[in-house]
């Protein structure tokens, strides 16, 4: 058909849409919906076979059954806590990952975790049922869910691990990560990877280690020895992340993070960072002098209102903004940037 397209024909195809769409209620966003429609049909009338036909069948059902356990609890913030499943209880880290947990509910997060055993089921007994959340994933082996977990509508069980990732830090303010094997370190370079090159707005992400324990600090010597010495990171990479030896400080440097700073957001390619609190003139001058760097040819750091484009985010209309003009590449140093803000 000659109107099968994204951008609207008003042809038989966009006709037929637009009556689904109004015989269904309160469809949210129908121009979203209406191209996840298109994408669809494109798909079925062109040569694919039934296997990716299939896996995009379930990647769409998994990601929308995210969206609906999640979407309730969006203006509460989350961290999310990796570790090994092997963690055994009378281990002294397991302790402390359920001391990390409770201290997370009790300073107002809620806690997510990958729904298993170890350092998972530790962090989910800490925050409790009702402050958890456990993103599962199907397993050649039975892996069932751990006892907090069981029977909790804040369960989500994936058959693919890409959508299991996405849920993990699409809804994290905030990540942690305990000692663990491939996957724990998996998911360190997806979370590092994604700040790095800023596909992700940045959070804390912090690396959690028992007193005198070794498993991080071997790993950041890696990096630097290797990684760094060979020009393959850059030392602002480091700033990306944090680690400790104690409960009391991964908490502290989380709660930190949004001392002061909110959230960001670009518009028109500028920058907009919004604050709980404002910065005065002396301050936004400093950070002038001292991130010039991180600025487009000719670009400055200023306070501004919001702006329009921000129109859809009206109950934080009234948080100050600080406004960018970033180069858009050194993410490193925008995460100093925020770290210096929240001590000004």
């Amino acid at each position: 058909m000659n109107d099968f397209y994204f951008k609207r024909t008003e042809g038989t195809i966009d006709k037929a849409i637009d009556e689904l769409i109004s015989i269904v209620d309160n469809v949210e966003h129908p121009d979203l919906v209406r191209e996840m429609i298109i994408a669809a049909l494109k798909a079925g009338s062109e040569d694919n076979d039934r296997a990716h036909l299939k896996l995009m069948n379930s990647t769409m059902k998994e990601m929308r059954f995210t969206g609906k356990i999640f979407s309730p609890y969006r203006e509460i913030r989350k961290v999310t806590v990796f570790g090994s499943a092997r963690t055994r209880p009378e281990e002294p880290i397991y302790e402390m990952a359920r001391r990390f947990g409770k201290k997370l509910a009790d300073s107002g997060y809620m806690v997510i975790t990958g729904g298993g055993p170890g350092i998972m089921q530790a962090a989910n007994e800490g925050a409790g049922t009702e402050k958890s959340f456990g993103v599962n994933i199907l397993l050649p082996f039975e892996q069932k869910p751990n006892p907090v977990l069981i029977g909790n509508p804040r369960l989500i069980t994936y058959k693919y691990f890409f959508n299991r990732k996405v849920a993990f830090l699409k809804e994290a303010d905030a990540v942690a990560l305990f000692p663990g094997g491939f996957g724990t370190l998996d998911e360190a370079m997806e979370a590092i990877t994604l700040l790095q090159t800023g596909k992700h707005a940045p959070l804390p992400l912090v690396l959690i280690d028992e007193p005198g324990g070794t498993y991080w600090s071997r790993w950041l010597k890696f990096f630097r020895e290797e990684l760094l010495t060979e020009g393959y990171i850059d030392e602002s990479d480091f700033e990306l992340f944090e680690s400790v030896d104690s409960i009391d400080a991964a908490v502290e440097r989380i709660n930190h993070f949004y001392s002061r700073y909110h959230s960001i957001r670009y518009v028109d390619k500028k920058l907009v960072i919004r604050l709980r609190s404002a910065l005065d003139d002396a301050s936004v001058k400093k950070l002038n002098n001292k991130f010039s760097d991180i600025l487009a040819p000719g670009g400055r750091i200023y306070l501004s209102g919001p702006f329009a484009e921000e129109g859809d985010e009206l109950e934080i209309a009234h948080l100050a903004r600080l406004v960018v003009d970033f180069n858009l590449r050194d993410f490193g140093r925008m995460r100093a940037l925020i770290d210096e803000i929240n001590e000004g």
